[in-house]
């Protein structure tokens, strides 16, 4: 995997509209591993997908009838099987984050990259999403140099607020692999 002007191939591209420009002394120095599933604690069926370009059938389910008006995106949309799709260039701001700070810094948008795993707090994750993860984030790492180990989830930048990706996400896992994907685990 690599990325070529913001965009990360091999993944399929499904442009959002929720997304804007990143500030002008923005620097991407940030990762923020997320969780989503529609209905919550369903997987597959392409909700997520339609979510995230604002199509959203809000009567297939009751729960789409609270959240279809909202104007929501990540950079990146990791499937049950591993598949990645992108949703919004990775040198534009996403709006994943909402209210957040990290190391002092506000509004984490501005200087994030957002990556959502098809999931749930509860649910463990695949051995297809840890390998596309990896794949995704050492790519991004490569791209984003300032990004190095700053890598979080969103209940970590919204505490009381988010819980994902929660404690079904297995970080020691994630970042041994990412690092190792990288060489990081070699850096003093």
């Amino acid at each position: 995997m690599q990325v070529v002007d913001g965009r990360l191939t091999p993944a399929h591209w499904l442009p959002s509209p929720n997304y804007g420009e990143r500030p002008l002394d923005g620097d991407i120095s940030l990762l923020v591993i997320h969780n989503i599933s529609l209905p919550p604690g369903q997987f597959g069926g392409g909700h997520v997908q339609d979510f995230f370009l604002n199509k959203l059938d809000r009567s297939l389910h009751p729960y789409f009838e609270e959240i279809h008006q909202l104007q929501v995106s990540a950079h990146l949309f990791i499937e049950r099987d591993g598949s990645v799709t992108q949703f919004v260039n990775l040198n534009d701001r996403a709006w994943h984050a909402g209210v957040s700070c990290f190391d002092g810094q506000e509004n984490c948008n501005d200087f994030s990259i957002g990556i959502e795993l098809e999931g749930d707090d509860v649910t463990p994750y695949s051995d297809a999403q840890y390998q596309s993860l990896t794949e995704v984030t050492a790519a991004i790492r490569r791209a984003y140099p300032a990004i190095g180990k700053r890598i979080t989830g969103h209940q970590h930048i919204a505490p009381g607020r988010k819980t994902d990706p929660g404690p079904s996400f297995d970080w020691p896992r994630f970042l041994a692999a990412a690092d190792q994907s990288t060489g990081e685990e070699n850096r003093t």
